[in-house]
């Protein structure tokens, strides 16, 4: 049966008093994960919205920057087609003085150049426009969400202040209370309990013997092995989960 080495640095406890110490230790950080477990994935929840909202905040904000820029193409493109414009009548009004057919012709292609040139500009302003379109309907349904995630936020946040109101007292009594028995027992008997409680299901790295059976795995124990246990007399852990093992009755003492 395998055993933790409890003689190294602590000569003022006995065995006995290591075994209750782990025992407190081990149900005062029990009470501590009760708490935690009352706040639930709260925590984690609000976290979560609060990178929502931000990223909705980013999304909103690149898209009121789209929506600028397609403003200000749009208004390009509608300055063009004035200039366009201005530019047919001018050539129209030299058509009418030209003093040959090839400068007729010539005026003409300029004509038909500007008259493409505002189709072409005509042409991008709907499509701006469609876009422009898209872009603030994804502004509007972006900021709805972001408003729904707001109220949800806030309402998570409260649920856990409340919790965290209602316990946060009890938490920092048990915290203090792990940390002083931590600090009595040995260093080494102390990492060993943080290393069982970290691998052990539902944090218990102490249990009692119940009905001949390890109260961590349930397999049985032999009734010899009961007897080294209830006599305190060394720290035995139990052979299939290695978890510290104590009398059922060190916790009413």
């Amino acid at each position: 049966m395998a055993k933790i080495d409890s003689t190294a640095n602590n000569k003022e406890m006995s065995v006995e008093q290591k075994l209750k110490a782990l025992y407190d230790l081990q149900k005062a950080s029990s009470d501590i994960d009760k708490i935690r477990t009352l706040r639930g994935e709260l925590p984690l929840e609000v976290q979560d919205l609060e990178d929502e909202i931000e990223g909705l905040e980013t999304r909103i904000g690149n898209f009121e920057g789209e929506i600028k820029k397609l403003n200000d193409a749009i208004l390009s493109k509608k300055n063009e087609i004035k200039e366009a414009t201005l530019l047919i009548k001018k050539y129209e009004a030299q058509q009418m003085n030209v003093r040959n057919n090839r400068e007729f012709d010539s005026l003409s292609k300029e004509i038909e150049f500007q008259k493409l040139e505002i189709e072409l500009c005509e042409k991008r302003i709907k499509e701006y426009t469609a876009e422009n379109k898209s872009k603030k309907e994804l502004v509007g349904s972006s900021k709805t969400l972001l408003e729904e995630r707001k109220v949800d936020l806030n309402a998570k946040k409260g649920e856990l202040n409340e919790i965290v109101g209602e316990t946060q007292v009890e938490e920092e009594r048990l915290i203090a209370k792990a940390e002083k028995i931590g600090n009595s027992i040995p260093e080494r008997l102390h990492t060993a309990f943080n290393r069982i409680r970290m691998n052990a299901r539902n944090g218990l790295a102490v249990v009692c013997v119940d009905r001949d059976a390890c109260g961590g795995c349930f397999n049985k124990i032999p009734p010899q092995r009961q007897l080294d246990i209830r006599s305190r007399k060394k720290i035995i852990v139990c052979e299939y989960c290695g978890r510290i093992l104590v009398d059922d009755e060190i916790g009413v003492e």
